[in-house]
């Protein structure tokens, strides 16, 4: 007997969970965004999974270590613990073609806009991907969840400029996690009523 696939909601992390200070990794310099524990709850209640998927290139460039990320790793999912809100996994690539460090320098597969980390996490949840959304702040997180196959696509305004061909590979642009939240309502009562059709 397989194990039912489940959809998965597939966040990036730096502009979309907190706000985007360049190469992010102490714990005082990181600020949750609004509106994000509200969204994170309702596909939580609704049976998703919870994925963050995060180019960390950071670390390919030497400005902190992977023992750094996995320190303020463990101090987030605390704090959405403390909201309610149990994350399913965490998935990074620490690589970059022109890394300083030369262990980091390649081209892999994981680093968005590559799809390796959600086909990575579909493989180990038990993913429908299909069913599944993608919110992130930047081309890359889109085109990343369409190369992997998942069925919705967010673009969410945190600072970066979205272009009008950027917005055309989104199938929902939102100009913050407010609006977000409103959407994952929508979308949301919308499966909900798929799932009642006969």
């Amino acid at each position: 007997m397989t194990n039912r696939k489940r959809p998965a909601l597939f966040l990036d992390r730096d502009g979309v969970i907190n706000k985007d200070v360049n190469y992010l990794y102490k714990i005082e310099d990181f600020i949750f965004i609004p509106h994000l524990f509200d969204t994170c709850r309702l596909f939580q209640d609704a049976g998703y999974a919870l994925i963050v998927v995060t180019n960390q290139s950071g670390i390919a460039r030497g400005y902190y270590t992977e023992d750094d990320f996995h320190h303020l790793n463990r101090w987030m999912t605390a704090r959405f613990l403390e909201a309610g809100i149990a994350l399913t996994d965490v998935f990074y690539c620490p690589h970059h073609p022109k890394a300083r460090l030369p262990q980091y320098r390649l081209q892999c597969s994981c680093r968005k806009p590559q799809p390796g980390m959600i086909l990575e996490a579909s493989e180990r949840h038990q993913i429908d991907l299909s069913h599944s959304i993608m919110v992130g702040d930047k081309l890359s997180d889109i085109q990343a969840a369409r190369q992997a196959g998942v069925g919705h696509l967010v673009l969410v305004h945190s600072g970066y400029d979205i272009t009008d061909k950027d917005a055309l590979e989104a199938h929902h642009v939102a100009e913050d996690m407010g609006q977000t939240t409103v959407f994952a309502k929508w979308f949301l009562q919308g499966q909900i009523q798929s799932e009642k059709k006969p």
